[in-house]
């Protein structure tokens, strides 16, 4: 059974299908995959936790129920206990086999929230590789704005140079330190923009290379090269 069809089944048997894999010797690995899928991980665990709860009211209550019984059995005297003492193997038993189970459950979810701790962290490096992009894409945008007016010898306004600095002040963390750099010099070493200045300026920039050596000073004049941010603002991504 595969993810898809699995997600069709009705609670009952989605539970069913569940607790007959959660042992791991005995478990169809086809199906356990399609347990731990994303898209039926949250319901698996939800389910789980219900039967958990479940097994555990039922120990409770036979504990108790047994008690009772062994109040009622020792007031009747001798026969009573032997009574008692006759039905001791089978109660013992079956809170053996429940128990057992309440342990296989409790090692399952353990083992599901493993499994989800897994995919939140892959979702969450996903989605801070797309940031860096998009930051990537900017940066270079920025960089080729401010290389074109460098180009053509035009005179910059303010607005210009508020938007250039930005290369100096946000930053990406760097490297096994995670240091903060700026991302002109990302831009200088690793973000190396592929697409010629002497295409159209207005068209999308194209990916990037990344640069297994620092590249030359910028190649157009007027364009600041990397330096030390004073005033940075941490951007991780």
């Amino acid at each position: 059974m595969d993810a898809q069809d699995l997600a069709q089944l009705a609670d009952k048997e989605f539970e069913q299908m569940l607790t007959s894999n959660i042992h791991p010797p005995t478990r169809d690995a086809r199906t356990w995959a399609a347990i731990t899928h994303p898209d039926n991980l949250p319901r698996a665990r939800r389910i789980l936790t219900h039967v958990h709860e479940r097994t555990a009211s039922v120990l409770r209550r036979r504990k108790t129920e047994r008690e009772e019984f062994r109040v009622q059995c020792f007031a009747r005297g001798e026969a009573g206990k032997r009574e008692w003492f006759a039905t001791r193997a089978d109660f013992e038993s079956l809170r053996r086999r429940t128990a057992n189970f309440h342990q296989r459950v409790q090692r399952a979810i353990t083992e599901l929230g493993q499994e989800q701790r897994n995919v939140n962290r892959a979702q969450s490096h996903n989605a801070g590789q797309q940031s860096r992009e998009t930051l990537r894409e900017l940066a270079v945008a920025v960089q080729r704005h401010q290389a074109v007016h460098a180009r053509n010898g035009g005179g910059a306004e303010h607005v210009d140079h508020e938007l250039w600095q930005h290369l100096d002040r946000l930053t990406v963390p760097t490297g096994p330190g995670q240091h903060p750099t700026t991302l002109r010099t990302m831009l200088s070493i690793y973000w190396t923009d592929a697409q010629p200045l002497d295409d159209d300026p207005g068209r999308r920039t194209q990916p990037e290379h990344v640069a297994a050596a620092p590249a030359p000073a910028a190649a157009h004049p007027g364009v600041p090269q990397a330096r030390r941010a004073h005033d940075r603002e941490d951007l991780t991504a």
